[in-house]
């Protein structure tokens, strides 16, 4: 279901033109207030098909989920301009050209091919900083000044300016990489020199550059032994996020290994008396885990904080982001105010979230925020490892294996005993978190672990 604020900008959509226009222009949404370009996931409706309000036009692909957009009024969807599958569309791009049931839609085409000219509305060129710390940085396009002298006025010639940059519509860049035609080819008769839609149709290749000689045998192109997967928003959206992470937070690791006999065995006797009633109920070590960082972040709040610069903003709440493997990349959607909550709840809730993860269906809200964050790869068998940190977060913990290990046990006649173990690494942001603070986090964690029952009294 589309957000509020989604609702808000597709009634805004609707509405481009004044109506007494017979169509519109549906521009991309904002999904997000940080979100700056989106892809078509798909559309629900076909061209000329009728929709009502409520129901679902089309999937936006953001950086990090898949939402649905709603109708907000009746209408019809004239033409599509953006297909499914389009990426990086500028918020404020023209997708589509809608209207009311009973208008004349045979002008839709000439309003698409219009539209599709009409580049997004630019941007300020610098940064800003998104909810999530990280900077988004917004480009435009050079133009030429508002008043220019009569030396600046150059006649156009025809010709494409000199150098690597050249100046193509969207539309245009999309024809020519749809038919294989080379833009550096093509003589723009645009302002300026921009190349556009006209000018790629138009294009024939030279002819000096026809196809091979007759009777010469064409050489068969060589399988490469390698794929190009292209990069998705979300792939770019971690790749810049965790480098900068990387880059700019000075991060410092706490291991510790932790008896999980008394979790194992408490887990087993929860789960053969939920398994009666409901097998698909069932807890995972992960709950008990997550329950145990909330006990912790309660007696070291210290540890449950954020930098944002200048303030170290430290939350009353445990909202636990858990890392999710999904085929598009990781995501950590969030358990809200686990401090308040049971085993049974937060098992349900984070099965819940994750499914929705994998299925690209998280919204906004369910994975923007978090406190704390816990990355487990145990069930992968991994021992041990270490997180980056989700900026602006100051803490995420690392969690392996639960292994049988030999331990020293004077009070055994052996003077030895096997426990089972379980490795954990606490990545800290040394502005926010120091280290004697980690450390003290560090044993409260343990000591719940250890003796499970202190945090269900």
């Amino acid at each position: 279901m589309a957000s509020a604020f989604a609702r808000n900008v597709l009634t805004r959509s609707f509405h481009v033109s004044a109506r007494r226009h017979a169509l519109s222009k549906f521009t991309m949404p904002a999904m997000s207030p940080t979100m700056t370009e989106g892809g078509i996931a798909s559309w629900k409706k076909k061209e000329g098909e009728k929709f009502a309000t409520g129901d679902v036009l089309l999937e936006i692909e953001t950086d990090k989920a898949t939402i649905d957009v709603e109708a907000v009024e009746d209408g019809i969807l004239a033409k599509i301009i953006a297909a499914d599958g389009t990426k990086g569309i500028q918020v404020g791009a023209p997708i589509a050209i809608v209207g009311e049931e009973g208008d004349d839609i045979s002008g839709a085409e000439k309003l698409a091919s219009e539209a599709a000219e009409t580049p997004a509305p630019a941007e300020e060129n610098k940064p800003e900083q998104n909810q999530e710390g990280t900077l988004d940085v917004k480009t435009t396009e050079p133009t030429t000044p508002a008043t220019p002298s009569k030396d600046q006025v150059q006649p156009y010639k025809g010709e494409l300016p000199k150098g690597d940059i050249i100046f193509a519509s969207p539309i245009a860049k999309k024809i020519a990489l749809e038919r294989g035609i080379p833009l550096s080819k093509v003589k723009g008769t645009g302002p300026n020199g921009r190349i556009i839609r006209e000018d790629v149709e138009k294009y024939t290749p030279a002819a000096g550059a026809a196809a091979p000689t007759a009777g010469a045998p064409t050489p068969a192109a060589a399988s490469p032994d390698y794929v190009d997967t292209p990069v998705s928003n979300m792939r770019r959206t971690i790749g810049t996020r965790l480098t900068q992470s990387k880059q700019e937070v000075p991060h410092y690791y706490l291991t510790a290994d932790i008896n999980m006999d008394k979790v194992l065995k408490l887990r087993e006797v929860f789960n053969k008396t939920l398994g009666e009633k409901d097998k698909s109920a069932k807890l995972s070590v992960n709950d008990f885990i997550v329950k145990a960082t909330a006990c912790a972040l309660s007696d070291v709040p210290e540890a449950n904080s954020a930098w944002l610069g200048e303030v170290i903003r430290t939350y009353k709440k445990a909202d636990i982001s858990v890392a999710v493997a999904t085929p598009t990349g990781l995501i950590t959607p969030i358990v809200k105010d686990v401090g308040s909550r049971g085993l049974a709840d937060i098992s349900a809730n984070t099965k819940a979230l994750a499914k929705k993860a994998r299925d690209g269906k998280l919204q906004p809200q369910e994975y923007q925020g978090g406190t704390f964050t816990i990355s487990n790869l145990g069930m992968f068998g991994i021992s041990h490892f270490t997180a980056i940190i989700n900026p602006p977060q100051a803490c995420i913990l690392a969690v392996g294996a639960t292994s049988p290990a030999v331990v020293p046990a004077p009070e055994e006649e052996k003077g030895f005993k096997i426990t089972n173990v379980m490795k954990v690494t606490l990545s800290c942001d040394h502005r926010a978190v120091d280290g004697a603070v980690g450390a003290r986090w560090m044993s409260a964690f343990k000591g719940y672990l250890e003796n499970p029952l202190t945090f269900m009294l």
